[in-house]
């Protein structure tokens, strides 16, 4: 492969990741329906049919999208170490966030539109939801198997109050940010389900990884 068409093949990837990112903060903005792929192109610098060159669709944007923010936060939060520890680097995540407007307000605008069955991206919120769910109960599970977890708590229902309880949280961060401290709820929450004092795992980044990006 020629040095210019591994540029060619680069400025591509990286065109690519600044029409998602752009996507990700206007369909957070407006929701799925209010955004247009005009405005979207408008504000890479592109032509509507140089946007179309890269996402035909919509919709075939909007799935590209998510699925670009959960493989970034994937690399970021990988599930290593014990379950103690990736349940408290759910905490890290939550403080993320609370520095990534943008994204809280995408997932909470669409993932409440994609309730109805018809929405584009109904079945990959409908798939997300209980992947997350069923992660964070292997995590209790595992806490619970290591000693770590209090007793009468069931990983199942912890999971699902946990996940209930972020989102409940970022909604309320969106409409008064500086009366909710998202990081601080949720980290509190996980130690008291904890029998003693416990650190999250290091990520990636910590160990000399290339981190991903925000």
């Amino acid at each position: 492969m020629t040095t210019t068409v591994r540029r060619g093949y680069a400025k591509g990837r990286a065109r690519r990741r600044e029409i998602l990112d752009r996507a990700v903060a206007l369909f957070g903005e407006v929701g799925y329906r209010g955004a247009s792929l005009r405005e979207i192109a408008a504000r890479c610098g592109l032509s509507h049919p140089g946007l179309l060159h890269h996402f035909p669709t919509k919709e075939a944007l909007l799935l590209a999208a998510l699925r670009h923010r959960d493989e970034v936060d994937g690399e970021r939060f990988a599930a290593t170490g014990t379950g103690a520890q990736v349940l408290l680097r759910l905490v890290d995540l939550v403080r993320l966030n609370a520095d990534r407007r943008g994204i809280v307000e995408l997932f909470t605008v669409l993932s409440a539109e994609a309730t109805a069955p018809d929405h584009p991206a109904h079945a990959y919120f409908a798939e997300r939801y209980r992947h997350t769910v069923e992660a964070i109960e292997r995590s209790y599970a595992r806490a619970r198997a290591e000693g770590t977890l209090r007793p009468g708590i069931d990983p199942g229902a912890a999971a699902r109050h946990l996940v209930a309880l972020m989102d409940g949280l970022q909604i309320q961060w969106l409409l008064d940010d500086r009366a909710t401290d998202m990081a601080a709820v949720v980290e509190a929450h996980v130690r008291a389900q904890l029998t003693a004092p416990h650190q999250p795992a290091p990520r990636p980044a910590d160990l000399g990884a290339e981190p991903g990006r925000c």
